[in-house]
């Protein structure tokens, strides 16, 4: 691995403190190419790095290892290693709307849930949690009893260690609660396998799969769309969801534009007859 590397994992995980699953996957695609072409990164000219790259189809792929390369001679530029600053270009991928479910299938889904047993309490608590709260999975699974507190939850292990403070909704915290009592297990975390040990995101990816055949990000994405249909400021949702950026966030408003664009395809008459 070339010195220039090192020192930007050693950046992005001190300076920029990514998480450690963020600084692995920078590494694996920068290193690929180092290890491909046996010399340093910081000497791969434009076409060469595109002639490895040619290989990806999948442009979401593609532009990932992309960014990954930018975000490497952008530091090297800014650390003086390099003398001229180098950003190729990502393909264009057309703008998808995030996949969510409304209010009422999430109720459809949880209804079927049995309540009589620890297991299913669980199990509906975990879906009511991520659709009131947003939070990410990772988030959910390393929450312990003492980040609730009151009407607030306290998201300590948010990505890029971003900590934030979101309020959470009675009737999620009633059904944590609910499912605690039942709990044949004291732990430190709050969501716990069969064993007791803690659940693992593919439990929890089974759990949402299961009630309502979606994963668990899909409840983030509804939480965010529930809030932007109910007329919430997109850079309260921004906050509330931890994106650093606006930018990320902004792909919810597309879905406040087709509210819009079907609301007047409903409602107006130039929108069902030609004059």
């Amino acid at each position: 691995m070339s010195k220039e590397l090192e020192a930007f994992l050693e950046y992005i995980l001190v300076t920029k403190t990514l998480s450690k699953k963020s600084v692995e996957a920078y590494k694996g695609d920068l290193l690929q190419l180092e290890e491909k072409f046996q010399k340093p990164l910081i000497s791969l000219d434009t076409p060469t790095i595109l002639s490895l790259l040619a290989e990806y189809k999948n442009k979401r792929t593609l532009n990932r290892k992309l960014s990954s390369i930018n975000a490497f001679f952008d530091f090297c530029y800014k650390e003086d290693f390099l003398a001229e600053k180098t950003k190729i270009k990502s393909a264009k991928i057309p703008k998808l709307l995030p996949k969510f479910l409304s209010y009422e299938a999430i109720q459809n889904g949880l209804s079927m849930i049995d309540r009589t047993t620890w297991i299913g309490k669980r199990d509906y608590a975990l879906i009511l949690f991520l659709y009131a709260s947003g939070a990410r999975i990772s988030e959910c699974l390393e929450l312990s009893l003492g980040d609730i507190d009151g009407e607030w939850l306290y998201i300590r292990h948010a990505k890029g260690q971003k900590e934030r403070i979101v309020p959470l909704a009675q009737v999620a915290k009633d059904a944590i609660m609910e499912y605690l009592e039942a709990l044949a297990f004291e732990k430190d975390f709050i969501w716990c396998n069969y064993k007791g040990t803690k659940l693992s995101r593919i439990s929890a990816f089974k759990i949402t799969q299961k009630y309502l055949g979606v994963s668990p990000h899909v409840l983030r994405h509804s939480y965010a769309t529930s809030l932007i249909r109910g007329g919430a400021d997109i850079r309260v949702v921004q906050e509330l969801l931890g994106h650093s950026s606006l930018l990320t966030t902004q792909i919810y408003t597309h879905i406040q534009k087709q509210d819009l664009k079907d609301t007047v395809d409903v409602c107006h008459p130039m929108a069902k007859e030609n004059l």
